[in-house]
């Protein structure tokens, strides 16, 4: 019991003390019934299931049952009984029952009818009421968790890294501007460009694409750390994976080689993706009816299966077989060129049936900051890449082992025009007590497409930020 003698409803329903007085608090779902008596559907999130209030017009007056509709906020207190319908193991007989808030069905957007995916992300602010977000929200939380739980156990450390930065970790330059300049009349440098010495931090600053460059620094001092909050990319995208903010998890740990990093990739999916199955059972079963028959069969395979090692230029050449075949792509395939979606989910769902590891990519599609590999047989550079692939998503983790040499780093953020001057901090660290390490990326809600079974990434985040789009 919660508080306040409240009863949440989820232990209501597993409860074994029948014939006891409750009381439980939530919104109301349905409500159906006759003049002699009502049921009502109550839910207070903490359950994908409803609890069945049995209420007598008799008892409590038509006028106020009346007030009763989909949306309302009730304190119901009662007998809690075994349910003498079916689908239900319990249900309240109900004797007092106050309404703390009513919901006009005249306007109340989520009556009891079908609603696409699309009108519920209009109104973002009530979707976490419906079974299909509160499902996805209890599953968010529990993988939240379950991140948390796994490093802690393993002897990782939580570090937080600014979301406010002056340097690219990326090199991409989608980043959002974080300024207190008059955007309208900035002050100017000779030159006739916005004086950022007068700015706020005295120079240009952006939100963070990733912690990892911070991360990669707390490494090198306590051994494992890892880092799991927002981060921000300025792309113009509207497709159903990608946001302007989303949340990132990376792991960074001195003394790793590329085999180490993708032992722990490979172990820490497992283990998410079995606490999922162990513990959001009943969120994962209505997702599964509702939206994706596959869901629990795919989700067992990713636990239950080795993944595959597999070279990139052997990637290749397996893709480059299945276009002799007959095969059709949209993008070409071609050593050095990037891999897209449709490439890495052939890999996974036609060629090896489970999960794959790409390694050891061509240098020029790669980040500056990831290792040299010797030049292969043909003098081609890779580096020491790994992206873990899974089947209707793609990549779901990039990572790499980090070029720990100073002069190496230096050449290559040179060749990229990259600006040192920003660096110097990073740099520093390959000075000074320099060590080989590794790490990687998990987009957050890459994760939740695949565990919830939704298809658009809009719908795994409680308020999703996309161009033209920051309500709530």
């Amino acid at each position: 019991m919660l508080s306040g003698g409240r009863t949440r409803i989820a232990e209501a329903l597993k409860s074994a003390q029948k014939d006891t007085e409750i009381t439980v608090k939530g919104w109301v779902r349905t409500k159906r019934g006759n003049k002699n008596v009502a049921f009502i559907a109550l839910n207070d999130g903490s359950t994908i299931n409803n609890i069945q209030i049995v209420a007598e017009p008799e008892k409590f007056g038509e006028e106020l049952l009346a007030r009763v509709t989909t949306g309302a906020c009730l304190r119901v207190t009662g007998l809690l009984v075994e349910s003498q319908g079916s689908g239900q193991g319990v249900e309240i007989q109900a004797r007092e029952i106050e309404i703390y808030g009513e919901a006009d069905p005249a306007d109340y957007p989520l009556q009891k009818k079908g609603h696409s995916l699309e009108f519920l992300r209009e109104i973002a602010y009530l979707r976490p009421r419906t079974n299909t977000f509160g499902a996805v929200l209890r599953i968010r939380h529990a993988m939240a968790f379950a991140i948390h739980n796994y490093f802690n156990d393993r002897g990782f450390y939580y570090m937080h890294t600014p979301l406010i930065t002056a340097s690219d970790a990326e090199g991409a330059g989608a980043m959002f501007q974080v300024t207190t300049l008059d955007v309208n009349n900035p002050p100017r440098t000779e030159k006739g460009r916005p004086d950022y010495s007068q700015d706020f931090f005295g120079k240009h600053t952006s939100l963070t694409v990733s912690g990892q460059l911070e991360g990669e620094l707390g490494a090198l001092a306590l051994g494992q750390i890892y880092t799991f909050g927002p981060t921000f990319r300025a792309e113009n995208s509207n497709t159903p994976r990608h946001l302007a903010e989303f949340w990132m998890i990376e792991p960074e740990v001195a003394f790793y080689g590329l085999e180490d990093d993708m032992n722990l990739a490979e172990d820490f999916l497992k283990y998410l993706i079995g606490y999922a199955l162990e513990h959001c059972a009943d969120d994962l079963a209505f997702l599964e009816k509702m939206y994706d028959e596959e869901l629990t069969a795919r989700l067992r395979s990713i636990v239950d299966n080795d993944f595959v090692r597999l070279d990139y230029t052997d990637g290749i050449e397996i893709l480059k077989a299945a276009v002799a075949g007959g095969h059709k792509f949209e993008f070409p395939v071609d050593w050095g060129l990037d891999l897209q979606s449709e490439h890495e989910r052939y890999l996974v769902e036609q060629h090896f049936k489970k999960p794959v590891i790409l390694v050891n990519y061509p240098a020029s599609i790669k980040a500056f900051y990831m290792k040299l590999n010797a030049p292969d047989a043909a003098g081609r550079e890779t580096v020491q890449a790994m992206d873990v692939l899974f089947p209707r998503i793609g990549e779901i983790i990039g990572g790499s082992v980090r070029e720990e040499s100073y002069t190496k780093l230096k050449n290559k953020i040179d060749a990229q025009g990259m600006s040192e001057a920003e660096l110097w901090w990073y740099m520093d660290t390959r000075r000074w007590g320099s060590a080989p390490h590794a790490g990687f990326g998990l987009g957050f809600e890459r994760l939740m497409l695949f565990v919830t079974g939704m298809a658009n990434i809009r719908d795994v985040i409680p308020f999703p930020r996309t161009p033209k789009n920051a309500d709530y």
